[in-house]
């Protein structure tokens, strides 16, 4: 049997006059008419065949029906009322599941995540490295940081950073560094394959040599490791080599770099885009990719050719 309920506006109508005993004084708080609340207090009337106030004297009194039917639309407003409370809290708090990638997480994210605790205690943060891009429809997942171009259809895609790839290495080995046909001369760190360094060295005018010495990494954030640790120089994504860069474990020995069209973006379904604590954990990603920017602005400008040649890369 479907349920017999009164107008959700007429009952607001009567408690609030009820609590006020006063049309004028509802009306205020509900922002209309005082004809307004007269008139669903009356069809409320109607609807039940009780008579809920008396008007006396221009006072209003409540019935004794009305009073008894007060109790009833009180308790049903509290309940609905910690009922929406608590949905809030959950969607605000508890328990928020990331995914990202192993060299995200380990060269930009995993050292912040003590600031974000003591920020946001009420949401607990659970991180996933992985290399897989996560399916939200079928994987418990509430957000995720992905390298790409923002081109996924039906997730809410947010850009986290502009990205250029350019040389890093130790501050030891950059003594060694004057021109970019030094790079010859030292050990280079390769991701993947030699095509990046043989691009960026085509872009600076170091021709006619081939690349075929210095290792080969299968991580971003083992070769921006090794570059740390004086075993080479690197090409380095601006969001990986940025804490490093910063703290000075590396340098920038020149200004030359490749322009690159992906980048990092934070993404998650658009149906989930404005839970309170998603769009807590989106700020605080771009608040933290913003201080990075301000912070390498203020690094040492490198050796270079000005302007600075721009290539394009995957």
């Amino acid at each position: 049997m479907p349920r017999r309920m009164p107008p959700l506006n007429a009952l607001k109508a009567f408690e609030a006059a009820a609590r006020h005993e006063s049309f004028t004084r509802a009306a205020e708080e509900l922002c209309v008419t005082q004809g307004a609340v007269s008139h669903q207090v009356k069809a409320l009337e109607v609807e039940l065949g009780l008579k809920l106030f008396h008007r006396e004297r221009q006072r209003l009194v409540i019935s004794d029906a009305g009073r008894t039917y007060l109790e009833v639309v009180r308790d049903a407003f509290d309940r609905l009322a910690a009922g929406t409370e608590r949905l809030l809290q959950r969607q605000s708090s508890g328990v928020l599941t990331v995914s990202t990638s192993p060299d995200f997480a380990a060269k930009w994210l995993v050292h912040r995540l003590g600031a974000f605790a003591e920020a946001h205690p009420e949401i607990d943060l659970r991180v996933s490295a992985t290399m897989h891009h996560v399916d939200f429809a079928r994987e418990d997942v509430d957000l995720a940081v992905r390298h790409g171009e923002g081109n996924w259809p039906g997730l809410d895609a947010v850009r986290l950073a502009a990205e250029q790839l350019f040389p890093v290495c130790s501050p030891k080995l950059a003594a060694r560094l004057k021109q970019p046909a030094d790079l010859l001369r030292v050990p280079l760190l390769h991701i993947d394959d030699r095509k990046r360094w043989q691009q960026w060295l085509d872009a600076v005018g170091v021709t006619g040599r081939e690349l075929s010495g210095g290792p080969v990494l299968n991580r971003d954030s083992m070769v921006i490791d090794a570059a740390v640790d004086g075993q080479g120089v690197a090409l380095a994504r601006t969001t990986l080599a940025a804490t490093d860069l910063i703290n000075g474990r590396l340098v920038r020995p020149f200004a030359d770099t490749i322009a690159i069209a992906k980048t990092y973006w934070i993404v998650c379904p658009k149906a989930t885009a404005a839970l309170p604590k998603i769009v807590t954990f989106r700020g605080w990603l771009l608040a933290e990719a913003k201080r990075d920017e301000k912070a390498m602005a203020k690094l040492a400008r490198p050796r270079g050719t000005a302007p600075i040649r721009r290539a394009s890369a995957g």
